[in-house]
C-alpha cells in the first residue's frame, strides 16, 4: 500500500517517522507529490499527528519568516 501527499511538510514528517519514501515528482505545473511505502498504514494518523504536533509549529514560523522576507 503508498500514500502520496503534496504537502512537503507532511512528507518530511512522514520520512522522519520512518515511512520510505519511494518516488518524489514535481507536475509541470510546479505541484510536488511524494509517494510513501505504507505497509502498516499510518499515513494517515502520522499526517494528522503532524497538525497538532511542535513540528507543524515550527514550519508555520518558518513560513511566515519567508513572507516577511519575500513581501516586496
Amino acid at each position: 500500500m503508498t500514500y502520496k501527499t503534496s504537502d512537503l511538510s507532511i512528507a518530511a514528517y512522514l520520512m522522519m517517522k520512518g515511512l520510505k519514501l519511494v518516488d518524489a515528482k514535481r507536475s509541470p505545473s510546479g505541484q510536488f507529490m511524494f509517494e510513501f511505502e505504507d505497509l502498516q498504514s499510518n499515513a494517515v494518523k502520522y499526517a494528522i499527528e503532524f497538525t497538532g504536533s511542535d513540528f507543524a509549529v515550527y514550519d508555520n514560523h518558518v513560513r511566515n519568516l519567508k513572507k516577511i522576507l519575500y513581501r516586496n
